[in-house]
């Protein structure tokens, strides 16, 4: 049975940091392409990050870039976002997920379809 487990969410101000770790049990997550996503209070659930299976490409949504950093360590078969600069609008769900396939073009991270295995989630709430 494969599982995702996020952690790291919590209640940050304006400006500040956190760092969001998914572990993965049942599935080697090295074989696998991964993503964030996240969706907030009576929104879809958008993208957020998403990384190829050897950490070599990334890919970011526009809102977040230049300060999300995702990457992975498959030697721990973990995969995390690094979330800096925090805004009020960063205020969501954060979900990752692990692809069907190893890397992909940037627009299949944007599709739901994409992801085969999904966590439960991990709150991030930025305050202003």
């Amino acid at each position: 049975q494969v599982q995702l487990v996020e952690s790291g969410g919590g209640v940050v101000q304006a400006g500040g940091s956190l760092r969001l770790s998914c572990a993965a049990s049942g599935r080697t997550l090295s074989h696998y392409a991964m993503g964030w996503l996240r969706q907030a209070p009576g929104k879809e659930r958008d993208f957020v990050a998403g990384i190829s299976w050897s950490g070599g490409s990334t890919y970011y949504a526009d809102s977040v870039k230049d300060r999300f950093t995702i990457s992975r360590d498959n030697a721990k078969n973990t995969v995390f976002l690094q979330m800096n600069s925090l805004e009020p609008e960063d205020t969501a769900v954060y979900y990752c997920a692990s692809a069907k396939g190893r890397a992909y073009s940037r627009s299949y991270y944007y599709s739901q379809r994409t992801y085969e295995y999904w966590g439960q989630g991990t709150q991030v709430t930025v305050s202003s």
